[in-house]
């Protein structure tokens, strides 16, 4: 009973987790930086560490604030960079200082040693996890807000590397939260690419490790420690878990899907500079770069171009609701 009800819990992350949106994104074109691979959204070998992650995150957890109302930081997580209230904002952010300054070095581990996990319990510390991922998040936006474009990349390299970290554990729930981390970066970016010569991160985007955070080890795992069940109970906790390891399938590569569109999108701003800050009438006309596929498809991204606006989407895959689409509403701006 234990299992079913843990395999109920990833049922219900992976649910929440899903959230279809149409986006609407005013780009400049942006040529690649020199070199191409100027900035990197996670950090390189030579930058880390030998130490380990984990106890990094357990101090990092307890380091965070308790007279911040949560609220207040999901409000400013929804508001356009240009518009924060950059004082209250910076403010808010000292108080998780010594916290982020954790995550930062835990983000230069070269190891995360997770202890085993015990599959009747939950795992522990997911709230706080997702409240550092929500205040990275927030700083980004507030560093991109402020022009510190390079500073808000070294903070998406942080909230990528905490994803990959936290969605290493031998647990699906903290994997989940491991994904849902991701996806909040790639929100991030979204608001990067859309600040007046911002850099284009078309080559950092497409270095980035597919899947960016791999559950498929802790699935393998699951279904491995079945066998200590006899026949029949190991066939029917089977039976339980099947849709639930297809949804977490489903949910992580929806963060590789979000990444590949945004490397798309970037595909658009170089190609757009390249060509009088126009849109190409179809993804094909785009020969500076390679075009990504949609990861989950196969296939190109539906794209539509209509004069000077554009729309790029990647549709529900089969047997998916509306919730697991994605949608840009793209128009450009002249660059300066």
């Amino acid at each position: 009973m234990k299992r079913v009800f843990i395999c109920l819990i990833v049922l219900l992350l992976v649910a929440v987790a899903a959230d279809g949106r149409t986006v609407e994104l005013t780009l400049h074109p942006a040529k690649a930086p020199e070199p191409a691979q100027k900035y990197q959204l996670l950090p390189k070998a030579e930058e880390q560490s030998d130490a380990d992650a984990v106890p990094l995150y357990e101090k990092a957890v307890e380091k965070l604030p308790r007279n911040v109302k949560p609220d207040q930081i999901r409000k400013w997580r929804k508001t356009p960079a240009d518009k924060l209230p950059r004082q209250q904002v910076q403010s808010t952010l000292e108080k998780y200082k010594p916290s982020l300054q954790l995550v930062e070095q835990a983000a230069k581990c070269k190891q995360c040693n997770w202890p085993p996990f015990n599959p009747a319990t939950l795992a522990e510390n997911l709230s706080e996890y997702r409240e550092i991922a929500f205040v990275l998040a927030l700083q980004a936006r507030l560093q991109i807000a402020e022009g510190q474009y390079e500073q808000a990349i070294g903070t998406i390299q942080t909230g990528f590397t905490m994803a990959r970290q936290i969605g290493e554990a031998p647990n699906l729930s903290q994997d989940l939260v491991g994904v849902a981390m991701g996806g909040d970066i790639c929100r991030e970016i979204e608001q990067l690419i859309q600040a007046p010569d911002s850099p284009n991160l078309y080559h950092s985007l497409g270095t980035l490790p597919k899947p960016l955070v791999d559950l498929t080890k802790t699935i393998e795992l699951e279904i491995a420690n079945l066998k200590n069940y006899n026949f029949l109970l190991r066939r029917q906790f089977e039976k339980q878990l099947k849709p639930a390891h297809e949804r977490v399938r489903m949910i992580m590569n929806r963060l590789d899907r979000n990444v590949a569109a945004l490397q798309c999108v970037e595909a658009l701003r170089l190609y757009a500079a390249a060509h009088d800050g126009k849109f190409p009438k179809e993804l094909s006309s785009i020969t500076e770069v390679a075009v990504p596929n949609d990861p989950v498809t196969k296939k190109p991204f539906v794209y539509h171009c209509t004069g000077p606006n554009a729309v790029l989407e990647a549709p529900a895959p089969k047997g998916a609701t509306e919730r697991e689409a994605i949608r840009y509403e793209l128009k450009l701006k002249e660059g300066k």
